[in-house]
């Protein structure tokens, strides 16, 4: 696509956001007391602001004018924090992390595909030097220290000596078993070659009989395959069978990547030009534009003086530098507008004074306030749900707004290479450079009213504001010193570079798998819900791909990895020093080096009901009362993570882990659909070729019950090398999956309802519980009333 198919997508976007900004105004102040026609409503928004959303990240990546990117990060950044709000509304509406958008999705005439949110590309972008330093870091400490060495060469779990002896006879007696059977292969060759040709010796060659039997294998084969070809074509004209090359990338999407390349380059190339003309064009003002600009506020300031000198009898008190100084009175005024205002200032201290005068009122008794307060609750009754205030809309109005007065009719025809607009420069630097010039000239007009005041009026200082100032001051210090003996610095002599190698040598920090939130295959609304909290429970069985999320998490946002699991801290940093000091440095590196994820592994342990008797020596419960207090201590801008991980829960004390973990996503076993794709996807990505011998949908219905790390381990364990190799000759066949499966234990039934009978005593699931029972009443409530009417009628 080309910078004017961009800025189309970008204008066309923007009519998008000024549409729906104008809805969401309207529905501010309107009242609802449905529950399904709010959460129809708020859903709407949702998924139109995902849709804005997708546009302004596509743009945002591949438009190259430096200061259209600017506004549109902004407008971006507001987006994403709306729809954020609007996803903790649904939740807070419907009581569940899951929500079902069908309908809605059928009226906007979208694909599911399209509710997808993608990662934003300048996370990486952004920050892609950075990311690669500390990797080339990370590896070298571990190449240093030989931790990459000993989880290669360690990685074989020992085994007791009569386990060890079985194996070994197991493989002698297959060993000695596969000569045997080679030795009688061979006598049984050598009897069938002599009975061949002594048969053959007896008959005699029939020529023309050879020739016709040729003939029939020849063409029966040739009629097959081209039967096959046929069948083929047929298949692929309706639209049940892809194309022979679906699955190759066309020539197409290559040149696109590199278009796509292309563009970055221009990007970076246009972004450098821009920082550099922010200060050549604010220099070339400042020589040209700079000394006109000082004359203009100088004679602006005097004739404010002389003007209220006139019509007060007095020279003004001339703002302070904390204040703003002149800069208070003149933002964007004349001088007799600034006199106008001063007149009324006066005249409402007057009007003041007298009503201060006059008589209170009598207070009213008792019973009236009873009665207001009664109403009001009445009033509030009456009043049903609206939409909670946003903190993301006033940004996206302004963003709006500056899009509209700016961008929406300006001819750019002048500017192909969509470089940076000059003009918009100087319009922005003047401002910088007046305001800059204004702090000068405040000075010397302060020192020239003060000359003014002493010549005219003979008025002197008043040392006491002065005396009072510093003594506000004085307190301020003292409350500053108090604040830096909380939060005491335990590493205060150490650098960040120290404290990074020590994590990563006691194995706290550790090397995230290059894992994308794409190659998680299953509920779309975990991957929507993992980065929004300071601290989020993954809960499921074994292998839903509880890791693979976390690992995900840091791939797509460049996030470090901090391992604090209770099998990972065990006998590291012991005794109570020993852990503040753990967590201190954790954190400390964390916050300097963030975004950071922070992954307690099989986190029931931290909270354990009772420590299992061969895991005491291990302490598992060591974190259990610090992460509340880490928690507390994590700061809103802190871009920090606190993730746990586990697959049974209900070990755990409920109430410390939900006092914990602020968000609780139980990720359940793929269905009939994931598991369609996961089999397709996992058998092509280990280079196995799907082909009509090969019922994926068979597979598919067989593994109910089964997770995606079972399905992975199976087709890791079919598709060898040398099963690969063999692929042209002997397609796969499902047959070859179901003898590795039949080893493995599924997910039953009950273990599932294990993990919704936990979840439903989670404080989550007791609001939803009792959102469930309060509706049936309601409706029991109802069928009475009309049962009641119904017999009134018929005794009419």
């Amino acid at each position: 696509m080309s910078n004017a198919m961009y800025n189309k997508m970008w204008h066309q976007t923007q009519e998008a956001l000024n549409s729906l900004l104008d809805k969401e105004s309207e529905t501010v102040m309107e009242s609802q007391r449905n529950q399904g026609f709010i959460f129809q409503m708020i859903a709407t928004f949702y998924i139109k602001y995902v849709q804005i959303f997708r546009n302004l990240e596509n743009v945002y990546d591949q438009i190259v004018h430096p200061q259209k990117r600017l506004l549109i990060r902004k407008i971006l950044d507001g987006v994403m924090g709306r729809i954020l709000e609007l996803k903790h509304d649904m939740v807070e509406l419907e009581l569940t992390e899951f929500h079902y958008f069908d309908d809605i999705l059928q009226d906007l005439k979208l694909a599911p595909q399209q509710l997808d949110i993608p990662i934003p590309k300048y996370f990486l972008k952004e920050k892609l030097e950075v990311i690669k330093g500390r990797e080339k870091i990370l590896a070298q400490i571990l190449a240093d220290t030989g931790l990459d060495m000993a989880e290669k060469k360690y990685s074989v779990k020992s085994i007791p000596l009569e386990e060890a002896v079985k194996l070994i006879q197991i493989a002698e007696r297959a060993r000695q078993g596969r000569l045997r059977a080679m030795f009688m292969k061979q006598i049984f060759l050598q009897e069938y070659r002599a009975k061949q040709a002594k048969f053959l010796s007896e008959k005699v060659a029939d020529l023309e009989a050879a020739a016709l039997q040729i003939q029939k294998v020849w063409r029966g084969f040739h009629q097959h395959k081209k039967t096959e070809k046929l069948r083929q074509e047929e298949m692929i004209f309706l639209g049940m069978n892809p194309p022979p090359l679906f699955n190759e990338v066309s020539a197409t999407i290559i040149q696109a990547e590199k278009v796509t390349s292309l563009r970055n380059e221009v990007q970076i190339k246009h972004e450098e030009k821009y920082r550099e003309a922010l200060v050549t064009i604010k220099d070339d003002l400042k020589l040209i534009e700079g000394p006109d600009i000082k004359e203009n506020l100088q004679d602006q300031i005097r004739h404010w003086f002389i003007e209220c000198r006139n019509l007060t009898g007095t020279f003004p008190d001339y703002p302070h530098v904390e204040e703003g100084g002149s800069a208070l009175i003149f933002s964007n005024k004349t001088p007799q507008q600034v006199t106008e205002d001063i007149l009324a200032s006066q005249e409402e201290e007057e009007k003041n004074k007298k009503n201060k005068k006059k008589a209170k009122k009598p207070k009213k008794p008792k019973e009236d306030k009873e009665k207001k307060n009664t109403r009001e609750k009445s009033k509030e009754e009456d009043e049903g749900w609206k939409m909670s205030p946003s903190v993301f809309l006033p940004t996206m109005e302004e963003g709006n707004n500056v899009y509209k007065d700016m961008w929406r009719n300006r001819d750019e025809s002048w500017n192909f290479p969509q470089d940076h607009d000059p003009e918009l420069i100087k319009q922005e630097k003047r401002k910088e450079l007046e305001s800059e010039i204004r702090i000068q000239v405040d000075e010397l007009m302060r020192q020239e009213l003060k000359n003014l005041k002493l010549a005219v009026n003979r008025e002197k200082e008043q040392p006491v504001k002065a005396g009072k100032k510093k003594g506000g001051k004085k307190k301020k210090k003292g409350k500053k010193g108090k604040k830096g003996k909380k939060d005491k610095d335990l590493t205060a002599d150490r650098t960040t570079e120290s404290l990074y190698r020590e994590l990563v040598e006691e194995g706290l920090l550790i090397r995230a798998l290059n894992v994308n939130l794409s190659d998680y295959i299953g509920s779309t609304t975990v991957h929507e819900n993992a980065p929004l909290v300071k601290s989020l429970l993954l809960a499921g069985p074994s292998g839903v791909g509880k890791k693979m999320l976390v690992h995900a998490i840091c791939t797509e946002t460049g996030a470090n990895l901090f391992d604090l699991s209770a099998a990972n801290i065990a006998g590291k940093y012991p005794g109570k020093d020993g852990l503040q000091m753990m967590l201190h440095m954790v954190f400390k590196v964390a916050r300097q080096l963030q975004p950071s994820v922070v992954w307690i592994g099989d986190t029931e342990k931290t909270f354990y009901k009772k420590v299992p008797s061969a895991e005491r020596m291990m302490e598992p419960k060591r974190l259990k009362k610090q992460l509340p207090k880490i928690l507390r201590l994590l700061k809103p801008d802190d871009r920090i993570l606190i993730v746990g991980t586990t697959q049974r829960p209900f070990d755990a004390e409920l109430q410390s882990f939900c006092k914990v973990y602020q968000k609780i996503i139980l990720v359940p076993r793929p269905d009939y659909a994931s598991r369609f794709v996961l089999w397709k996807q996992i058998i092509q990505r280990n280079g196995g070729i799907i082909t009509n011998a090969l019922n994926i949908s068979c597979l598919a219905k067989v593994t109910d019950g089964f997770t995606q790390g079972h399905i992975v381990q199976v087709v890791k364990g079919v598709l060898t090398d040398r099963r690969i190799h063999r692929q042209n000759y002997k397609p796969l066949v499902a047959a070859e999956f179901m003898a590795a499966l039949t080893r493995m234990s599924p997910v039953y039934q009950e273990e599932e309802e294990s993990f919704k009978d936990w979840y439903a005593k989670t404080p989550m699931g007791k609001k939803r519980a009792l959102a469930l029972t309060g509706g049936l009443a309601e409706k029991g409530k109802g069928e009475k009333k009309e049962k009641k009417g119904k017999k009134e009628k018929t005794k009419k």
